[in-house]
């Protein structure tokens, strides 16, 4: 059996939780399994290298970005390998390119191309327990690359697949996914199993317990996910394929993302071509745009509103004021997506309706809304947040 174990920033936050992490790897180990570690870099190293950064650039170069940002898992990697030799347990680390991950060459976001395993598999054959830099690799040209926020979780995934491996445990600070985060509603509840789907759409909403194009791969690679604590041995939450019982559920989760701004573009010339010009441009850019709305032209003119990123939203404003589409651009970081996600959608009427009746009786305003077949997100202020997830997690009886 290869199971890969993938250990977040907040559990190897000191030595002593690197210390026992190698505990939890040696247990895997001893019930006759190949383990893969994926570690990501201490809690808050990565914050600290962006500020060093920011100290001489708000746009540093990307090479030389994914150089610095990358240490800080090599050092995890290269702690736990030291912890498990010195517990008798033959171990070798990597760093992303040592493990064979390819990327291609876009700085700070690349994405996996392929993984050459050879070295991976030769390792694992002679008994070694294998140790790898999460979040990075290394393109053509031989530059390291890094993944983006959360790209530990994909490195996993991402070499779960390639080595056909049995499972893939992601470990964090939390022991699995809950209705909602429980920081927000003390009445969350966890859930036993939910669809690649639904994990997919509350990671991209805003849940943070994985990230969301880690979600996608596994489901591409049918990756049989689990993600539990690090602290504790309590049973996780497994991401699998959806089953008919998942439908019989109407809602599985509420998700806040607070990451998130808006770009209102005013009296935009109402001609074929000027979208595909305005977001043209912010795709050059590789600014990543989530919600989208375009009111019906009048007089020649039309107002688009779009969201980004809040930490893209300096590049959002320099990239459409070069642009002459609008007469007026608006621009506010003071806003916050809640979603409303569960696969029950897809055969149950009235979903959307109970989510607009329970906002609108608290006095919330929807900015924006947008749909999929198994979510609604709505922009709300900043300031009612978390008020619309907790009435929002009792509208749908979620602590039931």
């Amino acid at each position: 059996m290869l199971i890969v174990q993938k250990f977040g920033g907040t559990s190897v936050g000191t030595l002593e939780r690197i210390e026992a992490v190698a505990n939890r790897v040696i247990e895997t180990k001893n019930s006759d399994a190949d383990v893969v570690v994926v570690v990501s870099a201490m809690s808050g190293v990565t914050n600290q290298l962006v500020e060093y950064s920011e100290y001489f650039s708000k746009h540093p170069d990307g090479v030389a970005t994914d150089m610095l940002l990358s240490s800080g898992e090599q050092v995890t990697t290269a702690l736990l390998t030291i912890a498990l030799n010195a517990k008798g347990y033959a171990c070798v680390g990597m760093t992303g390119a040592m493990a064979g991950i390819i990327t291609d060459d876009i700085h700070t976001k690349a994405r996996i191309e392929r993984i050459e395993t050879a070295r991976l598999k030769a390792e694992l054959k002679a008994g070694k327990i294998v140790v790898v830099a999460g979040f990075q690799g290394i393109d053509e040209k031989g530059n390291i690359t890094t993944l983006g926020r959360g790209g530990s979780d994909l490195s996993a995934v991402a070499l779960a697949g390639a080595l056909d491996a049995d499972l893939c445990e992601i470990f964090t600070d939390v022991d699995g996914v809950y209705t909602t985060d429980p920081r927000i509603e003390k009445k969350a509840k966890k859930l036993e199993k939910i669809s690649y789907d639904e994990m997919l759409e509350l990671a991209s909403a805003g849940a943070k317990v994985l990230q969301n194009r880690s979600v996608e791969l596994a489901k591409k690679l049918n990756v049989k996910l689990i993600t539990r604590s690090s602290f504790n041995h309590n049973e996780g939450t497994l991401i699998a394929k959806e089953d008919d019982n998942m439908e019989a559920v109407l809602v599985s989760g509420i998700a806040l993302d607070k990451n998130q701004a808006r770009v209102t573009l005013r009296g935009v010339v109402d001609k074929p071509g000027i979208a595909a010009e305005i977001f043209t441009a912010l795709a050059h850019e590789n600014i990543n745009v989530d919600m989208i709305i375009q009111n019906v032209g009048h007089d020649g003119t039309t107002n688009l509103g779009f969201t980004v990123p809040q930490n893209e939203l300096e590049l959002a404003k320099e990239t459409m004021q070069k642009l002459s589409a609008a007469k007026h651009i608006e621009f506010d970081d003071a806003i916050v997506k809640v979603s409303v996600i569960g696969v029950g959608m897809k055969s149950h009427s009235g979903v959307a309706c109970l989510a607009f009746e329970t906002l609108a009786k608290e006095g919330i305003n929807i900015q924006m809304i947008s749909t999929s077949e198994i979510k609604i997100s709505m922009i709300v202020d900043q300031k009612y947040g978390e008020l619309a997830v907790r009435v929002l997690h009792d509208a749908y009886k979620l602590d039931k």
